[in-house]
């Protein structure tokens, strides 16, 4: 697996160092979703934003990005069609795609609105609900990178991220199927890396590093509780890395956002927070 730094910096934040770039980000009208979409628009990128129901959330998302970069389309991941009419739109509207970032998931609040205090114990877990998670958070990764890959191929250069998370919440009691949803999606993470090998394109996985407030909080928590949440915008700085130029042959690997030290150079603050997969 190559795992080798090509580039020794990134470009300050405020520049737009990732401008000609075209990514879509999956689930972008909330939460991490949101962040990165922002993210990557204001460091230049045109960016697709989808999302499979809330048309509004991804519309408020694309008025606060500048000079139109957000294009908002509603598209479910859970259906190959679908992913590929969002990359068509990216081939067609812009001649290339090079960022794909995999953030729409389903969560446990679907088991359970109270899974935080009463975990649901897995045989008692609505089968529909099981294969929705799974449509989301393992098929619809794999239906987008399906679609993206060809044309990132063309292009001889891409960047394929897949939203992960802690492997103790992987493994926790009670998290099926969540847990099992992203231990599926990092097994799909370094497989692919592999299978591009020498392409130009990596495969790498990033996760906030604990729990985040997001919609996937249930309505219920206090506010004694969110304010212990981490914010979705941690994942800024080590997306942008990940994006861009500096991470050429970092590929295979898992990013964890709240190791991420802003006081030194990207490079090392990257090299600091990857874990192999």
């Amino acid at each position: 697996m190559q795992a080798k730094r090509e580039s020794a910096s990134m470009p300050g934040s405020n520049q737009e160092h990732l401008r000609g770039k075209v990514a879509i980000v999956t689930g972008g009208g909330r939460g991490l979703g949101r962040a990165m979409a922002l993210a990557l628009a204001a460091a230049g990128a045109n960016v697709i934003v989808t999302a499979a129901r809330e048309a509004a959330e991804i519309e408020a998302v694309a008025t606060q990005a500048s000079a139109g970069r957000i294009i908002p389309l509603l598209a479910t991941v859970a259906q190959p069609d679908e992913c590929d009419r969002v990359v068509a739109l990216a081939a067609e509207r812009f001649g290339r795609l090079d960022i794909l970032v995999n953030s729409a998931g389903r969560g446990m609040k679907y088991v359970s609105e109270n899974f935080l205090t009463e975990p649901t114990r897995f045989w008692e877990t609505d089968p529909a609900v099981w294969q929705m998670v799974i449509d989301t958070n393992v098929n619809g990764p794999f239906y987008m990178a399906r679609s993206a890959v060809p044309v990132m191929l063309k292009g001889g250069w891409g960047r394929i991220i897949n939203v992960s998370m802690n492997h103790q919440t992987m493994r926790r009691a009670g998290f099926s199927p969540y847990g099992p949803s992203k231990a599926a999606l990092e097994s799909e993470t370094v497989i692919w890396a592999q299978d591009l090998n020498a392409t130009g394109i990596t495969v790498n996985a990033i996760l906030p590093g604990g729990a985040t407030l997001t919609g996937m909080i249930p309505d219920g928590v206090t506010d004694a509780v969110k304010a212990k949440l981490l914010p979705p915008e941690i994942v800024v700085q080590p997306l942008l890395w990940m994006s861009s130029e500096a991470s050429n042959g970092v590929t295979g690997k898992r990013f964890d956002a709240s190791l991420w030290r802003s006081d030194v150079c990207p490079d090392d603050a990257a090299a600091q927070s990857g874990q192999a997969l």
